[in-house]
């Protein structure tokens, strides 16, 4: 179990992970759309999640959504890091009804994201942009290459949603022991 908090102006945020977990979760962001998503990450990943965040959502949830993908990042990196013996890349392509994307994903400690899907609007008060800003927070401060590629659908919350599961299970299948491997890079070290 990992704990990392952070306050600043705009935030207050408490984080409890529990990488070998069974995807429980406890999220309260006062963004009803976004802690669906959250839900569904910790959900498909088997990753328990708690996370309380009060923020300045008289503003908009640009803050609150940007600074709970740092909170997430960090608490994942301190909790996998370093790599022990697990197989190090996950793959998924998910689909909700007529809505597919995939993640492919790498423990790299070398953060990078591709985030492919051109959306615009709302889903609810969810403005959809936000999706990329949590991505690229939380990939970048927990160190993981992360490609999240949309394939094909029309609706907003199946195509987000969709996004969030992939990584979800490509992030599961990532953490999969693997004591075959021991550390699975040919540097001896991630």
């Amino acid at each position: 179990m990992v704990e990392f908090n952070r306050k600043t102006k705009e935030t207050d945020i408490k984080c409890k992970l529990n990488v070998e977990g069974v995807g429980k979760s406890n999220i309260k962001t006062g963004i009803g759309f976004f802690d669906h998503m959250l839900e569904a990450l910790s959900k498909h990943s088997g990753i328990d999640i708690e996370l309380i965040c009060e923020g300045d959502l008289h503003i908009d949830f640009h803050h609150s959504v940007e600074d709970c993908g740092i909170v997430l990042g960090k608490a994942l990196k301190q909790a996998i890091f370093p790599i022990k013996a697990v197989e190090r890349y996950g793959n998924a392509t998910v689909v909700m009804d007529e809505a597919a994307v995939t993640c492919a994903l790498d423990l790299s400690n070398r953060p990078f994201l591709v985030y492919d899907i051109n959306l615009s609007g709302k889903v609810g008060e969810f403005d959809v942009e936000l999706a990329e800003e949590f991505f690229h927070a939380f990939i970048t401060n927990a160190g993981l290459t992360c490609h999240i590629v949309y394939e094909r659908g029309k609706n907003k919350h199946h195509i987000l949603e969709a996004a969030f599961k992939s990584v979800a299970v490509a992030l599961r299948r990532a953490l999969i022991p693997n004591e075959k491997l021991g550390i699975p890079s040919t540097k001896g070290v991630l």
